[in-house]
């Protein structure tokens, strides 16, 4: 049934979206299809990073914590952004299953040089489909709720990283009087 899901998201089978956002029991195979493109992602990141000098492990790390947290953080903020503006009907769970089957084309980063490319285009799709069956929205209104949410994530991650940045300086500044 996992591969069958799989198979079914790729081919942009709008009933295989809809039953994941049925099966409550479906949010950890979600994660685990965000775990394995990770887990790619992190390998050919690390492989790539460790070429030049950088750490192998942490830049598989950081793929594996940003795959994560991005998945749930985008969950949730399109789920907000989705049910709050745009009348979308939705759990948060929903949001997750479906979001989560979504990044499935991430796998085609194996294909050298162009597969990330693929990837990428093949999971915005997915990424649409996934939201207008997910919420249960018209075209326009899953265009808008991505569009709303790809905004209010960006506000998300420059704050995040304007707050890291900032308490980076001030550790530099401290570590510099002593």
């Amino acid at each position: 049934m996992f591969l069958n899901r799989i198979i079914g998201v790729l081919k942009l089978d709008v009933d295989t979206y809809e039953e994941i956002e049925a099966d409550e029991t479906a949010t950890s195979q979600a994660a685990i299809v965000v775990a394995i493109v990770a887990i790619i992602g992190g390998l050919i990141g690390g492989a790539t990073t460790a070429i030049v000098g950088g750490s192998f492990f942490g830049t598989f790390l950081q793929q594996l914590l940003t795959a994560f947290i991005g998945w749930f953080i985008w969950s949730y903020v399109t789920y907000f952004v989705g049910t709050s503006f745009f009348s979308g009907k939705a759990t948060s769970g929903e949001m997750l299953r479906v979001l989560g089957f979504a990044q499935a084309p991430g796998i085609l980063i194996i294909i050298p040089f162009c597969g990330w490319f693929l990837g990428w285009i093949w999971t915005l799709v997915c990424t649409f489909i996934a939201i207008r069956q997910g919420l249960d929205l018209d075209n326009m209104k899953a265009l808008a709720t991505a569009v709303v949410a790809f905004i209010a994530v960006l506000v998300v991650y420059f704050a995040i990283g304007a707050i890291l940045g900032l308490l980076g300086l001030g550790a530099g500044a401290v570590g510099a009087l002593f």
